[in-house]
């Protein structure tokens, strides 16, 4: 039976609740305890996946195929434990099940009410794999007192009560704001915070208080006080430089120790620590840096690519440099010229994306580092447009385009080299899709394998000829043209176990140019950086040399 720790927050939102669930996670598996990672939306969405990344930034992808939460993300990179479908859900999902199965007579005619058939599922959601961890960690989305998330707390309430005295804690993230008028530090704003925890019934055992400035002892003994905590259990959270700095500071200020001590666990597990110290050691200590420009269209918000961000600092965490990424709108340079946008830079990432706008940039970006030899990583719709310009410029198809335009324009006047993918195998059953199909989970989501080819730049970074690797997306790259690329020196370095479908492009005559139809970065870890991220920076920084 699985320890249960709720992590919940107040005062303002943004302050970090899936870092210090993260942290938290890779500090009970430090002190040797197995963990599990889950995260409840209270938003009606029933995914993220629908939802703009301006709006919510990425949508992190699972390996069974769940379109979820981009704190999941933090999970994974931090613990190393794969994000399930199991381990995401939203007040859309709690709402839509519970709709299902009333409408299938299952509630017996009953009235149906938020108390007990909301909370209900959201307890048994919670109860999934009680039996396959020492810990399971629960992130509440949003902050306490919004109107939404109250059937989560409810839920979380109940679920402590039902469950044996001592089995389940609840830590909670406030912010200490400094007023620089009086040079001081605010502890009111957590008081009402865990005043309003109390007020649905649920006391915190730990506070995480988020702070600018040094908490005096004094004011760590007014919050413990009056927040009903112990004084031990008041944890610090400072800024840091690296977010992979998070466990040793945690670490540092007791928080681990203080959720032994609220569980009773006693004599503690010594904590092992060298994996982070090692990763705090490669971001600290590094031998020089490179430039990488991302060509993408939502640039405006970093969380849009959270992932590709962190799997780039892994790979200058591989080659000990510190990776300098400018964000470029791809729109930019669509009726401009590219190069003095682009030059300066030891590498060019094209990530992925819906829709047609920004495509002429991300194309005109694939042919700069073609033809000057700049190393190219493009990620899904990035390998798409490098095919499409290889296309154009090598193979003298001037229209090559991509279906999924021609459907937003309504016309075709495009020579479709990339198309709907209309059915696919998963596992051993065959799936199908219209492209006037609902958008919500219709894509090619989750780990599918691929087969390389003998000899590739990828073979050889991979060390195997087969791997598995996560997708998210609708169009593909058309096989018919396979013959004619490779014959002008476009490698289809990587394909489907049955042959049917590009998964890996690369150049060559070229130092580095790889095109991936999958997103390498949501398995990339600090401790395990990804191989294509970490040799793309290798090639960076011979590029930077060469300069």
């Amino acid at each position: 039976m699985a320890r249960y720790i709720f992590i919940t927050g107040g005062v303002v939102s943004s302050l970090g609740k899936g870092l210090a669930s993260a942290a938290l996670g890779a500090l009970l598996q430090a002190r040797g305890f197995s963990v599990r990672l889950r995260k409840l939306d209270p938003y009606l969405n029933v995914d993220p996946g629908t939802m703009s990344p301006f709006e919510h930034g990425e949508v992190f992808v699972t390996d069974d195929g769940a379109e979820t939460d981009l704190d999941l993300g933090h999970y994974e990179r931090f613990t190393g434990v794969p994000a399930k479908m199991t381990d995401s859900v939203s007040s859309g999902r709690i709402y839509s099940n519970v709709l299902e199965k009333e409408r299938r007579g299952d509630y017996l005619g009953k009235t149906i009410q938020v108390i007990p058939h909301v909370t209900d599922e959201i307890k048994d959601f919670i109860g999934i794999g009680d039996d396959e961890v020492d810990f399971m960690l629960c992130e509440i989305g949003g902050t306490v007192g919004d109107i939404e998330g109250l059937p989560f707390f409810e839920a979380i309430r109940q679920y402590c009560h039902d469950r044996p005295r001592g089995q389940c804690i609840f830590m909670h993230l406030t912010l200490l704001p400094y007023l620089a008028s009086s040079g001081e530090l605010k502890t009111k704003p957590t008081q009402h915070s865990v005043k309003e925890m109390q007020s649905i019934g649920i006391a915190p055992d730990i506070l995480v208080c988020r702070s600018e400035k040094r908490i005096p002892e004094k004011e760590r003994e007014k919050i413990a006080q009056f927040c009903n905590v112990r004084k031990e259990a008041v944890i610090a959270a400072y800024n840091l430089n690296s977010i992979y700095e998070a466990p040793l500071a945690y670490h540092n200020e007791g928080l681990d120790q203080a959720v032994l001590d609220a569980f009773e666990i006693s004599p503690a597990p010594r904590p092992d620590m060298e994996k982070w110290n090692d990763v705090v050691d490669r971001i600290s200590n590094t031998d020089g840096e490179v430039n990488v420009a991302i060509v993408g269209k939502y640039t405006s918000l970093e969380d849009a690519y959270k992932s590709i961000i962190e799997a780039l600092s892994h790979g200058g965490m591989a080659n000990r440099v510190k990776v300098n990424v400018k964000w470029i709108d791809a729109e930019i340079f669509e009726e401009k010229e590219i190069g003095p946008h682009l030059e300066g830079y030891d590498a060019i990432l094209v990530p992925g994306g819906f829709g047609e706008r920004g495509t002429k940039g991300k194309i005109k970006a694939a042919q700069f580092a073609r033809e000057m030899k700049i190393p190219y990583l493009g990620i899904c719709l990035g390998m798409q447009m490098a095919v499409i310009e290889a296309a154009r410029n090598l193979a003298g198809i001037p229209d090559a385009g991509s279906e999924e335009f021609d459907i937003e324009r309504g016309d075709t006047r495009f020579t479709p080299v990339v198309y709907h993918l209309k059915e696919w195998i998963q596992g051993n059953e065959k799936v199908t899709r219209k492209p006037a199909d609902n958008k919500g989970g219709t894509m090619r989501l989750g780990a599918y394998d691929a087969i390389l080819k003998d000899g590739s730049k990828v073979a050889e970074i991979y060390g195997t000829r087969e791997i598995d690797e996560r997708h998210r997306h609708r169009y593909e790259v058309d096989k018919r043209y396979i013959e004619k690329l490779e014959k002008l020196g476009i490698c289809f370095s990587g394909m489907s176990p049955d042959g049917r479908l590009p998964e890996i492009i690369e150049l060559k005559d070229h130092p580095w140019y790889v095109g991936v139809q999958f997103h390498p970065e949501l398995k990339s870890k600090p401790f395990q950086p990804h191989p294509l991220f970490a040799d793309f920076i290798r090639a960076a920084i011979l590029c930077s040399r060469l300069v």
